[in-house]
């Protein structure tokens, strides 16, 4: 088998295309997301279609992604003790369960709201497991030269499959309401036999725990147990919220994507107004994913040569203007141009604001801070999908999109006259490590705290969430 040679002449390591393990679990975890975007698309076109009303349709993204919102830290903390493949494994199992049950209603003609508000909330709590499981595992299937090419290479496959399953799920849902839940159904089995399939361990062997004093029996030790755990959950966050600019930076995130969550919705129906069907409905969505392709590829020369004040303030006011055009411009063309634009910006932003994140971190905390991050960024998400829905039940298609243009011309002016975002004057590309003498105009962390902290993504308007979540981000 050819090999590369090691950093410094170590020893030589497996090209990633020929890492089996790796590549089993990139394969499987492909599949199944675009499986799962398919049926993201399906979801408020058959509630749509069952119900008739916009309302139910937010709702049922609210109980979709409420676990997003409730989850996050403790998953974080049950990966970290948990077999993550054995997780994975029973996520697969029972999501696929979960999706053969809405088929299983609709051939029996008893599709109920509740029974896809059951279906959405437990598929919601097993994909945030199943996520943090699979973005802990990579650093035990590669080898640690390998980890940014390994990462860079699971960013491409979420756009590509968002890409790919976003214009699956409004074509096959034309075909028949069940088709895009079969096809969610076969694609978790699929990830499911290649996780059986992978030889390594997804955790480094873990020490024996030394035994604790226990001098009032089996309720104290217990009770300290639960307190540890209570406590580690909020490490993470803790560390987090006490960066100013990685502060900002979260807030600015969780803003645009409950806007961004909202603003799918909306344009599904503003789309079908204007005549646009579930195919064509999923084919722009598709050339939306191919935009934030193409944002992902750019992201490298924004991160070496746009200092980060510029670039998120800069992102904000590209959405505000985008917004504007959706909002005025009238007709279906510009509505799509605008909505379409706005994927290439998110990636930029994640990529940029992710690698100062990570650069400035120390590795202590990753899987709870990986989980406080993404509470932050996804955990506006449900909030943004019942906006949605109250919006267009409200005040109809057209001052909803208003409403949301407003919103997202004050995220501008919030990023603007943000002091932590404003002295952020670095590229991504510069950021100081943490055991790096602090470089004055950057908002780097003190070096002497330990912690580690994975980006909060921004949102990309039809992707549910992570790294993210609807696109624009």
């Amino acid at each position: 088998m050819t090999t590369t040679g090691g950093p410094h002449g170590g020893p030589e390591v497996t090209p990633l295309r020929r890492n089996r393990d790796f590549m089993l679990l990139w394969g499987g975890s492909a599949v199944a997301l675009v499986g799962s975007t398919a049926s993201t698309v399906a979801y408020p076109l058959l509630i749509l279609a069952v119900t008739g009303s916009a309302a139910d349709a937010g709702l049922v993204g609210f109980v979709t992604l409420l676990p997003a919102l409730l989850f996050q830290l403790p998953a974080g903390v049950l990966v970290d003790r948990w077999n993550r493949k054995r997780v994975m494994v029973w996520c697969d199992a029972l999501r696929a369960l979960g999706a053969a049950s809405i088929v299983l209603a609709l051939a029996l003609g008893e599709l109920r709201l509740a029974h896809v508000m059951v279906v959405g909330f437990v598929e919601g709590t097993l994909t945030v497991l199943n996520g943090l499981a699979s973005t802990a595992a990579v650093p035990n299937v590669v080898h640690r030269s390998q980890l940014s090419l390994a990462l860079a290479r699971n960013e491409s496959r979420s756009r590509a499959a968002t890409m790919v399953g976003t214009p699956l799920g409004g074509v096959l849902f034309g075909l028949g309401r069940a088709v895009p839940f079969v096809l969610e159904a076969f694609a978790y089995l699929v990830s499911l036999v290649t996780l059986l399939c992978i030889r390594k361990d997804f955790q480094a062997r873990r020490p024996a725990r030394a035994a604790m004093p226990d001098d009032t029996g089996p309720v104290r030790s217990r009770r300290a147990r639960i307190t540890e755990q209570f406590g580690r959950m909020f490490e993470g966050l803790v560390w987090l919220w006490r960066r100013p600019f990685l502060r900002s930076a979260a807030l600015l995130v969780a803003g645009s994507n409950m806007l961004f969550r909202a603003l799918f919705l909306v344009v599904i129906v503003l789309l079908a107004e204007e005549g646009a069907g579930p195919a064509s409905v999923g084919v722009l969505l598709g050339v939306a994913g191919a935009c934030g392709m193409a944002g992902s590829l750019a992201a490298g020369w924004f991160c070496r040569r746009v200092p980060l004040n510029a670039l998120v303030i800069g992102a904000n006011w590209v959405w505000a203007l985008l917004m504007c055009v959706l909002f005025l411009g009238g007709g279906l063309w510009p509505a799509a141009v605008a909505y379409v634009a706005m994927w290439f910006v998110g990636p930029v932003w994640n990529v940029a604001v992710g690698s100062y994140q990570l650069a400035t971190t120390p590795d202590a905390l990753r899987g709870r801070v990986l989980s406080a991050s993404s509470l932050l960024a996804n955990g506006a998400l449900p909030l943004g999908a019942l906006a949605g829905g109250l919006l267009l039940e409200g005040l109809g298609v057209r001052a909803a999109a208003g409403v949301l243009t407003v919103w997202m011309v004050a995220m501008a002016l919030a990023a603007t006259v943000s002091g932590p975002v404003r002295r952020a004057t670095t590229t991504a590309a510069d950021a100081v490590p943490p055991d790096a003498p602090a470089v004055p105009d950057t908002p780097a962390p003190p070096p002497t705290e330990p912690a580690a902290v994975p980006v909060a993504t921004a949102a990309t308007p039809a992707e549910p969430a992570a790294t993210t979540v609807p696109e624009p981000r």
